[in-house]
């Protein structure tokens, strides 16, 4: 992998290197090939990241999501079992409503294996039939199991009995997937 540089602001390289720089530059150039693209134990700058501390692994969202569970593609409010409203997203091609509530995510590239862990939270508005709160998002395999390409997700509200029993539909659906 070879990183090139341009620009007019200028780059600072590591001392003690070799090469041919050229433009605004301070110090010496050296060429560092990476040879895998795994990070093994990637190393955080504190300076930067004052709240990073510790040995303990990073480990990345391999996938997230913002969507509008109530919206259809083209952001007409729809009950349709279409495909829903993404506002922004990484790594998931879709959202497809299979019924009130009921959601199967696409991932655009693979997950290593289906023992990712599902996280999000859920809202509805007062124009969605419900006040903002009481929506709880759960990773629910119901008759799909997940995979490495897809994940399905139930949201439940509180039927009234105290229980989150009530599957709706949320007009803020945020989802992130860890592996």
């Amino acid at each position: 992998m070879t990183i090139t540089v341009s620009g007019s602001s200028g780059v600072t390289f590591p001392a003690g290197g070799v090469g041919n720089p050229a433009g605004a530059v301070v110090g010496t150039t050296d060429t560092q090939t990476l040879t895998s693209k795994t990070l093994t134990t990637p190393n955080i700058n504190s300076a930067q990241f004052a709240t990073v501390a510790g040995t303990a692994p990073i480990y990345g969202v391999r996938a997230w999501v913002n969507f509008d569970g109530t919206k259809d593609t083209t952001g007409a409010t729809s009950t349709a079992n279409t495909n829903r409203l993404i506002r922004a997203s990484g790594n998931v091609t879709s959202v497809l409503r299979n019924a009130t509530g009921d959601y199967t995510l696409t991932y655009t590239t693979a997950m290593p294996d289906a023992d990712y862990s599902i996280g999000g939270t859920a809202s509805r508005s007062a124009t969605s039939g419900g006040n903002g709160a009481g929506v709880t998002v759960t990773a629910n395999d119901v008759s799909t199991a997940r995979t490495t390409s897809v994940c399905r997700i139930i949201l439940l509200s509180n039927g009234g009995d105290g229980q989150y029993d009530v599957a709706v539909d949320a007009s803020q659906v945020n989802i992130t997937i860890v592996r």
